[in-house]
């Protein structure tokens, strides 16, 4: 038996930070896959994975310093899904999304939230430094779940602490005023369905946040490629 046979799925973190100790800039993607996203939107969505994909693995920094979870905003009874769980730019591969179900926002943010706080305790236990996280909620539509106003609240003390960076993005047929309640920042309109823009604009601002001196700017400024 080799010492590889020895390692469980519980010990893959632990092994991935031994060989690649640099600060990490963790990045969740909350996306709503709800029913309206069904046909052109989700094909458009799933082209934007792919490109972020390939954009941070050909960022020889990015892809050993930024770290990638996505949760989906649907699922079975309408719950939120992890679809691609914590793991370096890398290593990441591209989910592919399908539409269906109703929009629980506000379950898919705790959850998000939650994550957050699980990595950070797994960082501290193993030594690795981090930037402030960052949470993208991208919908097309407004929350659908129960209690959502509180995961908005908690979503919005989290950022007062300082405890994470949250962006909210709407695509067509969004209720901007609800997504407002998940930020201390005014929600992003996406153009059409310009996902694969926006991805490329977001690999490029974590690229640099990862690279960046403390107390740099978190995002770059030009979104115009995207932002209706």
């Amino acid at each position: 038996m080799t010492p590889q046979d020895n390692i469980t799925d519980e010990m893959i973190p632990y092994v991935e930070f031994a060989d690649n100790s640099n600060e990490r800039t963790p990045c969740i993607l909350v996306l709503d896959c709800s029913g309206s996203m069904r046909g052109e939107p989700i094909n458009q969505l799933n082209l934007g994975l792919q490109a972020l994909e390939k954009e941070l693995k050909e960022d020889i920094d990015a892809s050993s310093r930024v770290q990638i979870l996505i949760i989906k905003a649907c699922g079975k009874d309408d719950e939120p899904v992890v679809a691609s769980d914590w793991v370096d730019a890398m290593n990441f591969t591209a989910p592919t999304m399908e539409a269906g179900g109703l929009t629980p926002l506000g379950k898919a943010m705790d959850l998000a939230l939650q994550k957050i706080e699980d990595q950070k305790d797994l960082y501290d236990s193993c030594g690795i430094s981090s930037k402030r996280p960052w949470i993208f909620l991208v919908s097309d539509g407004e929350p659908t779940d129960y209690g959502w106003e509180q995961s908005a609240e908690r979503c919005i003390e989290a950022q007062n602490k300082k405890k994470v960076i949250i962006h909210a993005i709407g695509t067509q047929g969004a209720n901007m005023e609800k997504l407002s309640k998940f930020s201390v920042m005014s929600p992003k309109r996406l153009v059409g369905l310009k996902f694969t823009e926006f991805f490329l604009w977001l690999s490029r601002s974590v690229s640099c946040v990862s690279k960046a001196a403390p107390h740099a700017d978190d995002l770059l400024k030009d979104i115009n490629a995207w932002n209706e």
